[in-house]
């Protein structure tokens, strides 16, 4: 057996395939439709997936006014958020935020997937979660994809 015909292929900047992913969240379920956008925007989908570098898709979220949420999560699961204050605690639920900010339960959801460090905040700007079907980005020529 040739050992020198399996070299380990490590990403960087310079090499990685970027793409532009449109995804349809009307109807899905918010957890699994999260994991799979992280896991797209992370890029490991991709066979040449490095830990340490931006190799991950932009993804495209229409429709996230349309999102459900299973059981009774959509009333009582509970976003908290601190001003810094004394008694600055707030908490909001998932129907309150989607009656104000519709994109901002799969922001938050997709956000919680990825690393805790300065590549998750990197990976976080290559998402964009749109309430309706029209969105900004054909100029890129997304491709529509099906989760």
């Amino acid at each position: 057996m040739n050992t020198l015909s399996y070299k380990t292929v490590s990403a960087n900047a310079k090499t990685v395939n970027k793409q532009w992913v449109v995804v349809d969240a009307q109807g899905e379920i918010l957890g699994r439709l999260s994991s799979k956008i992280a896991m797209i925007i992370r890029g490991k989908n991709k066979p040449e997936f490095t830990p340490n570098v931006d190799c991950g898709d932009n993804v495209i979220v229409i429709n996230a006014d349309k999102v459900k949420l299973t059981g009774n999560k959509f009333s009582e699961k509970q976003y908290v958020s601190y001003t810094g204050y004394p008694g600055g605690q707030k908490f909001i639920s998932p129907k309150e935020l989607m009656a104000k900010h519709p994109t901002r339960v799969i922001e938050k959801a997709v956000r919680g997937m990825l690393p805790k460090n300065r590549l998750g905040k990197k990976l976080y700007t290559n998402l964009f979660v749109y309430a309706g079907s029209e969105h900004p980005h054909s100029a890129q020529s997304p491709k529509t994809i099906k989760l």
